[in-house]
Formats: C-alpha cells, structure tokens, sequence
C-alpha cells in the first residue's frame, strides 16, 4: 500500500507546547501549528508575532487541520510556505540518510545521535506522511528496486541493503511493490514525491507513461483522490525519484518564477470519457485567461452539462499543469478550489503578470 496517509500521532502536551510559542521555539516548526481564537489567525510556533494569551490558543498537528478549522495563514510566519532548510537539528540525519540510503536505521542510532525518535517521528510525519523508520525502509526499498532492475543479483541486493535474510527482504518488498523481487525486476509502480511551492507543499506522483497526481497537501478531499488514483492506476506506490517527476520540478519553477506558461511533462490522467473530454479542454484554456463552465459545456458540444462539466472538473487529479483554476463562475466570480480560494486567486494573478 502506499505510504502516503499513515494515522498521525497525539500532540506533544498543551503545557510544552505552550512553552514553545512564548518562547517562539522555532525547532517546533512543522511539528505543530497554533491558532489564535480571537484573530483567526494560524502561526508556526515559531512566529515573531505577539505571544497571545494562553486560553486564546488552539495547537493543531497539521496546516491542513488548522485551515478546515476556519483560521487563516499568518503573513509574517507564513505557516503554508515552505522554509529554506530542514531544522538545524535534523539536517546531519537527513544528510546521512541521503550518503546511506541503503542502511537500515533504528531508534538506538537516532538516541546515539542524541535524536529523540519521537521528535524525528513527528518531523517526518509532517513533511513526508509517514514515520521516519517507514521513510528510510522505503527509500531502501526503492534503490533495491532500482539495483535489481540493472541486473544486480537478488541475494547481494537483499544483503546490501540492511535485510537479515532473503525471504525478509521478500516479504518487505511484496508488501511495499506489491510484487515479489524477481517480478518486479519489470513492474512499473505509482512514484510519489513532495515539491514546495510558493503556495505550499505539493504532492506529486508519476508512472512511466506520464504524471498521474498533483495536488496541494492540504486539499480537501485528498485521501479519497489518493483511492481513486489507485483504482485507476492498480500498480504498487512508493516514494522515489522518477524522471517525470523531475521534470515537473523544473517547470513548476519556471511556472512559478514566470518564465512557463505551458507544461510539456507528460500526463497519464485516466478518467471517463467525459472527464477525459473536460481535462482535454481545459488545457486549451491559454494561460491567463478563464472559462465559464457554460463556455467549457459548450466548447466540449453539450451546452446543457456545465454542472456536469463542474463535477469533471472538481475530479482533476492534476493541479496546475491541467488548469481547473482557470474555470470560474457564470457570473464572473471565482468559485470555489480544491486547493483554496486563495490559491486559485494567486495561480490567475500570477498568469496575468499581477502577482508580486
């Protein structure tokens, strides 16, 4: 299965983590997020705003349990950007785990570190959706993968990376792949990765034939865009690198930097043959301008399905590089976005040439 939606710790107690937010704790950043009652407002613990009263507070694991709470992103802290560089703390970890990502690590070599593996556990659950002992076994997994399918012999890959015996690195990479190591020496898995962006984090993922996800983190209704993309695509998942990945990297860069107006990735995005119809069309829509859902009807030859047109447009797994941001209403409002509101704002303000 896809290590993508593992269940999410309890928060560290209120006492400690108030604590943090007077102390303007930056390490506690990403680990947990506060909101003030009485403005609305959200912040990392971090934040060089005001310390606010103790009882206005409310602490939530995520951005994302902050946001469907109703509170708002702080303009100073900026809490759904992404900051330059992991913690100070945890950078000589993420720094060995890049030199051996073969190794296998426990909570001894995390205390030898002196690394809480609490604290590491929380970090990567944050930023990556899984603990970091399922991190570092995946990212194992995945060079494994990529040794076998360069001919390199069962037995010597099992032991090289961190499996005591053969028939545990079987059962490992079955559960992971979805397939025994000697079928899967050919099998094409579903490659997920994470990309900040100036609107916050992203997650993508790709299959040989093309990028089949993107979307923000903290959309509303992930997880069931997440079962849909299995359903569609029945392949193994795992976080990894993949070239279609890389190249949605470099063009989302672009994008947002204002030199693409375009994406030339390639999409595998399975869908009916009506949904198939809309994704096709809105990438017609050029960059900078919009579309009404009658105009979409009507551009596809149903003129009487805009509300069907809406509900093939809310099912886009791809943000951005298919344009569902570009659709808006009959009477020129917005509407509504599965990444925000806002984001839909900043997306069209940033293809008109208006963002700062």
């Amino acid at each position: 299965m896809a290590p993508v939606a593992p269940p999410l710790p309890t928060l560290p107690p209120r006492a400690a983590l108030l604590r943090a937010v007077a102390a303007r704790d930056a390490s506690f950043d990403g680990l947990v997020y506060f909101a003030v009652k009485t403005t609305g407002i959200f912040c990392r613990p971090g934040c060089p705003a005001r310390t606010p009263r103790p009882d206005h507070v409310d602490f939530f694991a995520t951005a994302r349990e902050a946001s469907f709470a109703g509170y708002r992103p702080c303009l100073r802290c900026r809490p759904l950007e992404p900051r330059d560089a992991p913690p100070a703390w945890l950078a000589p970890l993420l720094s060995a785990l890049e030199s051996e990502p073969q190794r296998r690590w426990r909570d001894a070599d995390l205390r030898a570190r002196r690394l809480d593996p609490a604290r590491v556990r929380r970090w990567f659950l944050r930023q990556h959706g899984m603990t970091f002992q399922a991190y570092s076994r995946a990212r194992r997994l995945g060079t494994a993968l990529a040794e076998l399918r360069r001919g390199q012999k069962l037995d010597a890959v099992a032991l090289d990376h961190g499996f005591e015996s053969h028939s545990g690195f079987r059962d490992a990479f079955a559960r992971w792949f979805g397939a025994p190591p000697g079928r899967a020496r050919r099998a094409d898995c579903i490659t997920f990765a994470w990309i900040e962006s100036p609107l916050g984090p992203l997650i993508a993922a790709a299959v040989d034939e093309g990028l089949c996800l993107l979307e923000f983190t903290d959309r509303r209704m992930l997880e069931a865009q997440l079962t849909r993309l299995r359903r569609r695509i029945d392949r193994p998942a795992l976080e990894g690198d993949h070239p279609h990945l890389a190249q949605l990297r470099r063009e989302l860069a672009d994008f947002f930097a204002g030199r693409r107006t375009r994406f030339d990735v390639p999409l595998y995005a399975p869908g009916s043959d009506f949904e198939q119809r809309v994704w096709q069309e809105l990438q017609r829509i050029p960059c900078g301008a919009t579309r009404s859902y009658v105009e979409l009807a009507r551009a596809i030859g149903i003129p009487k399905a805009a509300r069907a047109v809406g509900r093939a447009n809310g099912m886009n797994r791809v943000a951005i590089v298919i344009p569902c941001h570009r659709v808006i209403r009959d009477d020129g409002t917005l509407g509504g976005y599965g990444g925000g509101k806002w984001r839909k704002e900043r997306l069209l303000a940033l293809e008109r040439g208006e963002a700062g």
